[in-house]
């Protein structure tokens, strides 16, 4: 992966937009946006936006009190991560999940990607993490960073920055149940993808629900099949 500081770069402010999908996200919207504070760059304006996918619980409200800009949407990941896109003011878009924390010093890691113009036309995405001490947590780490080092795909949980009118002439985030991630990462490419110098720590709750082993075979499962052509309606019955 290229190095997000390179000659050419441009320190003047940028102005940034923030992009939460939700989904009863009650119980971690609250820790995302302050880590969000945490490190927050200086920007020519910062514009944090909830899509919230009909949620049952507190999540609007946490979103209200937080700050943020309350969007509704349709149910569906790729769908609510567009309208946060179509609702953005800001030149610049994060794309981050609502249980996904970022690390202090993320914005010096933003302002370095996007202070360099030949990065007007290519992604940044943060290095992963889970909020779990166990030696099986840092062996899925190390493999998710030989995924991205070796094919080029990161996932959603990695968070995403893009251009904002870079990100819509690739066509945005498609409309889908599962994979929305994998199908925006495959458009930018793999040589115009740059990890960013910051961490993005994910839950493991669902990893220690359902077995480290378990959960990762599936996704890799998933992606396989995504792979081979198969309808996403059809990989999220097997991911459940």
């Amino acid at each position: 992966m290229a190095s997000s500081h390179s000659a050419g770069t441009d320190h003047r402010p940028i102005s940034l937009s923030v992009i939460i999908p939700t989904l009863n996200a009650a119980h971690c919207l609250a820790r995302t946006v302050d880590s969000l504070r945490s490190g927050r760059p200086t920007t020519a304006g910062t514009d944090l936006i909830v899509v919230d996918g009909a949620s049952t619980d507190d999540t609007a409200d946490i979103a209200r009190a937080s700050g943020a800009r309350l969007v509704r949407s349709a149910r569906g990941r790729g769908t609510q991560l567009r309208a946060g896109a179509g609702a953005a003011h800001g030149e610049w878009l994060l794309f981050l999940h609502a249980d996904t924390r970022l690390e202090p010093g993320w914005g010096d890691a933003v302002i370095a990607f996007t202070a360099c113009e030949r990065n007007r036309e290519r992604a940044g995405y943060f290095g992963f993490a889970l909020d779990d001490d166990s030696a099986r947590a840092r062996r899925l780490e190390r493999l998710v960073g030989w995924r991205c080092r070796k094919f080029g795909l990161p996932y959603g949980d990695q968070g995403l920055v893009i251009r904002r009118d870079f990100y819509f002439r690739l066509g945005g985030h498609p409309e889908l149940p599962l994979m929305e991630d994998v199908a925006l990462v495959r458009r930018i490419g793999r040589t115009r993808l740059t990890m960013l110098r910051s961490r993005a720590v994910t839950s493991a709750a669902r990893y220690r629900r359902d077995g480290y082993l378990r959960r990762s075979g599936r996704n890799l499962f998933c992606l396989l099949l995504y792979g081979l052509g198969v309808p996403p309606r059809w990989i999220a019955r097997v991911y459940g």
